[in-house]
């Protein structure tokens, strides 16, 4: 038995090791490679997109939900040193402003309840200088998602 107890703590070590290490690097590799898609999509820095309406044919994330429609921002603070203005424009129905980080963290969310929302985005309140910001609106049929086709040209992402 105890010609065991030395190969099974040296297992036991490098498990911990390696589960650390994908702890540690699995969100900012996670993170570069949604930045590469979304430049390889076109998707502007600093500006707000409109994702198509969500069907199994326009989906690239793994199962999005079909009843919301998905604008997203990228942000990065090292191109815009004063910050970066956020609006999201009034929307009758359920809607949501997400500030996501280089690591992956949803460090700030604010629900729309009808209103329209401001936020500049800088240095002392973004936990890093690159990351992504989600707008989500509810919008179950087509006729909701060309109501918000024109609210989301309210949308703001801008470099200040």
């Amino acid at each position: 038995m105890k010609k065991w107890l030395g190969p099974l703590a040296l297992c036991l070590v490098l498990g911990a090791i390696t589960h650390l290490i994908v702890i540690y690097s699995a969100p900012p590799l996670i993170m570069d490679r949604a930045f590469t898609m979304l430049e390889k999509r076109g998707t502007p820095t600093h500006d707000f997109e409109l994702a198509p309406r969500m069907t199994p044919e326009t989906q690239s994330v793994v199962r999005p939900s079909p009843d919301l429609a998905y604008s997203i921002c990228m942000f990065d603070l090292s191109q815009a040193p004063n910050g970066v203005q956020v609006t999201m424009a009034a929307y009758d129905g359920y809607s949501s402003l997400s500030f996501f980080d280089a690591q992956t963290n949803n460090f700030l969310t604010q629900r729309g309840d009808g209103e329209q929302h401001q936020v500049v985005l800088n240095a002392d309140n973004a936990p890093s200088d690159k990351g992504v910001i989600l707008i989500r609106r509810l919008a179950p049929s087509q006729a909701a998602y060309d109501t918000v086709v024109g609210v989301s040209s309210g949308d703001e992402c801008r470099a200040l």
